[in-house]
């Protein structure tokens, strides 16, 4: 059984991303306490509400330092609505921008959509090749709550890494619904609410470790 750090950093439905962890297998420590963050075979990375609020939540507890360490030494991660939105550089939400963990680099801004927020199941466009989206089909349908999202990949490409795993979604505009790069991957819905398929993607990224 694979060992799990849910980061407690003051953001995130810390609850029902437990549960939806444990029954796809794992067992699932939820703490902020770095020894333990940086041991786990995975480390999770909630968040909801305002990019600046989980920033400012994640820097209390060195959550970047954390994140940092852990991608650095090639060990998973895994990111979660707003806890995809801040691996980026930065966000901007009502004029105000805020720098965010920087590990890939690019904004988090609104999406131009007639209705906001994005509330609802929608489906997605994984790459075949893909471990999240594995076994799944291709109207497989997911629960996003969200009205800011990445809507560019501005990362390099680069020789000596494998291309990171890109899958986009739309509404309004399109944007990415989820990022497999190395060690760091990310969903902007939210998985632990998508029902059997939010279910066998965290199977297939817990299969992963």
């Amino acid at each position: 059984m694979k060992s799990l750090v849910l980061l407690d950093y003051g953001s995130g439905n810390l609850h029902s991303a437990e549960r939806a962890l444990v029954r796809a297998g794992a067992q699932v420590q939820v703490t902020a306490d770095p020894d333990a963050a940086l041991a786990a075979d995975g480390l999770v990375v909630p968040g909801v509400g305002a990019f600046a609020a989980c920033m400012a939540g994640l820097r209390e507890v060195r959550g970047e330092r954390i994140i940092g360490q852990r991608l650095a030494g090639g060990r998973p991660v895994l990111g979660i609505c707003v806890g995809m939105q801040i691996m980026f550089d930065r966000g901007v939400e009502f004029g105000v921008e805020t720098e965010g963990c920087g590990e890939w680099p690019g904004v988090v801004a609104g999406l131009d959509a007639p209705v906001l927020p994005h509330m609802g199941w929608n489906t997605v466009k994984a790459p075949a090749d893909s471990t999240l989206f594995a076994g799944m089909d291709a109207d497989t349908r997911f629960y996003f709550v969200h009205s800011y999202a990445a809507q560019q990949w501005e990362l390099p490409a680069a020789d000596h890494i494998a291309p990171p795993k890109l899958t986009w979604a739309e509404h309004g505009v399109p944007f990415l619904a989820a990022v497999e790069n190395g060690p760091l991957s990310a969903t902007q819905f939210h998985p632990e609410k998508s029902g059997d398929a939010g279910a066998q993607l965290l199977r297939n990224w817990i299969g992963s470790l």
